[in-house]
């Protein structure tokens, strides 16, 4: 009797697995390859895609954070413009002064000895009140030209703003580093010491400093200068860094090192400090012209750039006293100054969108 039963009519019949002689499943039939396009799932996506990168022999090019934020930082008009005027700006003053000794004669310091000179003559004005090029900027009481004493204090007061941004750079950058890191009490104590710091006026500190340890000599107030607004200037970085350093001492690398035997401070100083370079770099472009300005004041009320040097504080300080008279004393190096302040601001302002991670575009 077969006991054999016939499937259900609604029933589909089943496949008989098909067995080699030797009792292995056959292999898969394999089939040409049609095109050079790989078909994968969705999850290897990314293999697909190298593999075609490997077959065509395509070199793909890496990027970086400096080279994205080079190519933002290029997108941005103002900033591209404020980098241009700032670039002009500081070659003009470097080599202006000796140019124009080479070509007139003229210096920074130069009174004519012609009587009819020693008076403040008008842009472009000769003294018998013909035009004349030797003085495009116009003179000052004393007949000196303002063309290059402008020059000469664009050097002064630029070295003012970066010398004393890289000295607040240098204190706050440890200090708020250092504070970061270790953590607990001290770092506590040392953030209470800031926010002291931060409740007192700045500027009167710098008065008091100035006031303090005033020097008889035009060369050591300057140096002075340097001193007192850097030591005040540092208070914003210190904040700055510390709050990166807290973002990245509990990072991989960190640990990495920590369980290498790496001593603290090269941790700090070594790995951690460069990867805040960034915020440092904004920062840093931000200061200079507020230090600049800061100067300015200084110069108005006194304390700043003694002659016979010259800065654009100082210029501008001499040109309020003769405004309704000789109004080109103010206008020049005001003029100047103010578009030098304006354009590091629009630097700072491109290169703060274009370090951002947030603005990155992939």
């Amino acid at each position: 009797m077969n006991d054999e039963r016939p499937p259900p009519p609604d029933e589909p019949e089943r496949p008989k697995p098909a067995f080699a002689p030797l009792g292995t499943p056959p292999a898969p039939p394999i089939r040409p390859r049609a095109g050079d396009i790989i078909h994968t799932g969705p999850e290897l996506a990314v293999g697909e895609a190298d593999v075609r990168s490997a077959e065509r022999a395509e070199v793909v090019t890496g990027t970086s954070l400096w080279r994205d934020a080079w190519r933002r930082l290029l997108k941005n008009k103002l900033a591209v413009f404020g980098m241009i005027m700032v670039a002009t700006i500081t070659l003009a003053s470097i080599t202006g002064p000796f140019l124009i000794k080479q070509f007139t004669g003229l210096t920074p310091h130069y009174i004519p000895t012609d009587i009819a000179a020693l008076k403040s003559l008008p842009p472009f004005t000769a003294t018998d009140g013909s035009f004349s090029w030797l003085h495009p900027m116009g003179t000052d009481n004393q007949g000196r030209d303002l063309l290059v004493r402008v020059l000469q204090g664009g050097q002064i007061s630029l070295m003012v703003g970066i010398i004393a941004t890289l000295m607040s750079l240098i204190i706050g950058v440890s200090y708020g580093a250092v504070s970061g890191y270790l953590g607990g009490r001290l770092d506590s104590l040392m953030m209470r010491l800031v926010d002291v710091l931060y409740s007192l006026p700045y500027i009167i500190i710098v008065i008091v400093l100035l006031s303090m340890f005033r020097s008889q000599t035009a060369r050591g107030q300057l140096i002075l200068l340097f001193v007192a607004l850097g030591s005040v200037s540092w208070l914003t970085m210190a904040r700055i860094v510390r709050g990166q350093i807290l973002s990245l001492k509990n990072q991989e690398f960190v640990l990495a090192a920590r369980a290498t035997g790496v001593s603290t401070p090269r941790i700090i100083f070594r790995h951690l400090v460069p990867n805040t370079i960034g915020p440092v770099i904004v920062y840093a472009t931000l200061t200079i012209p507020t230090i600049m300005l800061t100067e300015a004041f200084l110069s108005f009320l006194g304390f700043g750039v003694q002659p016979p040097i010259a800065s654009w504080g100082s210029l501008t300080t001499d040109g309020i006293q003769n405004i309704a008279i000789f109004p080109w004393q103010l206008i020049c190096p005001g003029v100047t100054m103010g578009l030098t302040l304006f354009s590091l601001n629009f630097l700072g302002d491109g290169l703060r969108d274009a370090l951002d991670p947030q603005m990155r575009k992939v």
